[in-house]
């Protein structure tokens, strides 16, 4: 019989492994492969392999983000699992979950009856994945740099959902904050909230300012010249996805200090994060 198990949790970081905890406290049986890390419970088991963790329970549940290079996402580099090698598992009473799914992946599932629900899509995840985020920002901030946040002057690249988030946290630490867009809608709703703000074109000869960067733009912003211009102890936080928001080339070459931040509500808020997912893939079944 397939259904041993109610949940496999596949790879990911502690956010994926952290719900399998969460599973075990709300009574279900989990088994899991390749987990970040390794919690204790009478209702969590480890499977040796993807096909048998896969085969043993109708909900698989991925990591944020979902793949990598086409393979699974494990922290376990040491792990490589082709996503052709997980589609040929699944069959059609699966349902999986995951952050970042690739179109052509959900549309095999839809196309075979497989239920694929994106955690990164649904806008409460996604907002509570900000928070996280920007707290994480902030604290790899004060780790990195030994001077205030109150009263620095800091600015923020980007006004999406990360962008607004992070700006409005650093507010409340007394930062003088400027959110930096090209688009003329976040200027103009930063502006309504209090913050200065700046138009994207003035980057490279505003940057000199700033003490602290935050990049919450994918797409590479922080070119040589910018990163030129900055000031020599100015630190920049990218937390920008894909590591694209800054030419770490020019910064390496310039000797500027920048952190490529990525998986921080995984790194810091891991028992948070894993409880919000497991709701939402409660509410799917």
């Amino acid at each position: 019989m397939m259904k041993k198990f109610d949940f496999a949790i596949v790879g990911g970081d502690k956010r994926t492994a952290g719900m399998a905890q969460v599973f075990a406290l709300r009574g279900y049986e989990v088994v899991c492969y390749g987990t970040a890390e390794a919690p204790s419970h009478e209702k969590i088991h480890y499977a040796q392999t993807l096909q048998e963790a896969v085969s043993k329970a109708p909900v698989i549940i991925c990591g944020i983000p979902f793949a990598q290079n086409d393979a699974l996402y494990f922290a376990d580099k040491s792990i490589h699992v082709p996503l052709t090698e997980l589609q040929r598992m699944l069959r059609k009473m699966h349902k999986i979950f995951g952050g970042v799914i690739s179109e052509d992946f959900r549309r095999g599932c839809e196309k075979r009856g497989i239920g694929c629900y994106d955690f990164m899509l649904d806008e409460p995840l996604a907002i509570y994945n900000a928070i996280a985020t920007a707290e994480g920002a902030i604290l790899e901030a004060l780790l990195h740099k030994d001077t205030h946040l109150h009263q620095s002057k800091t600015l923020v690249l980007g006004y999406g959902r990360c962008g607004r988030v992070l700006a409005d946290k650093l507010k409340g630490l007394s930062a003088q904050v400027t959110v930096c867009s090209e688009q003329a809608q976040e200027l103009a709703t930063a502006q309504a909230l209090g913050f200065q703000v700046m138009p994207l074109s003035k980057l490279p000869k505003s940057i000199r300012h700033f003490e602290y960067i935050f990049n919450t733009i994918p797409a590479t912003v922080l070119t040589e010249l910018p990163l030129r211009n900055m000031k020599a102890d100015s630190l920049v936080i990218d937390i920008a996805s894909n590591r694209v928001g800054v030419d770490y080339n020019a910064a390496e070459g310039l000797q500027r200090k920048v952190l490529f931040c990525p998986g921080l509500p995984g790194k810091y808020a891991s028992l948070s994060c894993a409880e919000n997912l497991a709701d939402f893939v409660l509410n799917k079944l």
